[in-house]
């Protein structure tokens, strides 16, 4: 497992430290990942998570998803929506509304703490896999979403490197903690990941939905990002094919 702590720790520090380092804004590389990591995730949240879950008779594993789409969005009231890439500072009627550095990093330590959570053995190595390529992918915009916040706040780059290497120990962390947990001596621990993971189905609907659905600034859903949906949820197909396979 240290190697995937590895990547997830380090594709967060290093697609953070780009916009911190170049201090330089690519606004349509920024949609055309977001777009891309929405589709990968929808693809394998239907194609793989969701037939995991739902395989086993456990009672009310529905509501569990219902809950992570619900918890998503009590999340994005500190995060503002910097799971889907808003990386500005929110207006509202037209006002400009400050993001509290403190409430984005509570709201997104938690959201990567969550998704860490189901990156145990009580899941099969290809599920796994595919969990933690879907949370590596969402991460490269949420990072370069988050650096360019911290640029906009003025912090200095330890400062912004120091709260983005939190952030990218969340999901590890939150990986150990379950871990210990199933390594316990409690029994009939099964259940509880499953509805974790039924947690985090609902997350990732949450975001990629959000993502997938809003429109450009002249509410046109433009050919380039119609087709980095349409390579999303291919590699997602693709993906699901070879675990199939093996």
């Amino acid at each position: 497992m240290i190697w995937t702590y590895s990547v997830l720790i380090l594709t967060v520090l290093g697609s953070g430290a780009a916009p911190i380092l170049i201090k330089k804004k690519d606004t349509v590389t920024l949609k055309l990942l977001l777009a891309f990591s929405a589709a990968f995730l929808i693809g394998i949240t239907f194609l793989n998570l969701i037939p995991e879950v739902f395989q086993e008779p456990f009672p009310f594993i529905g509501l569990f998803v219902l809950l992570g789409f619900l918890l998503q969005l009590v999340l994005e009231l500190l995060t503002k929506g910097a799971e889907h890439g808003h990386e500005h500072d929110c207006k509202v009627y037209g006002k400009e509304t400050h993001v509290s550095p403190f409430l984005l990093m509570t709201g997104l330590c938690i959201h990567a703490f969550l998704e860490g959570i189901p990156i145990v053995p009580a899941f099969s190595a290809d599920i796994r896999s595919i969990l933690v390529t879907g949370i590596v992918i969402h991460n490269i915009p949420i990072s370069l979403a988050l650096a360019g916040l911290f640029i906009h706040y003025g912090m200095r780059r330890y400062h912004a490197m120091g709260l983005l290497l939190v952030f990218a120990l969340m999901t590890p962390l939150g990986s150990v903690v379950s871990r210990l947990i199933q390594g316990s001596t409690m029994q009939g621990l099964t259940p509880y990941f499953h509805f974790a993971m039924a947690v985090v189905i609902g997350i990732f609907l949450h975001v990629s939905t959000s993502i997938l659905f809003e429109t450009e600034q002249n509410h046109q859903y433009n050919l380039r990002k119609f087709v980095t949906v349409i390579l999303g949820l291919t590699v997602a197909f693709a993906i699901s094919l070879l675990g199939h396979s093996q």
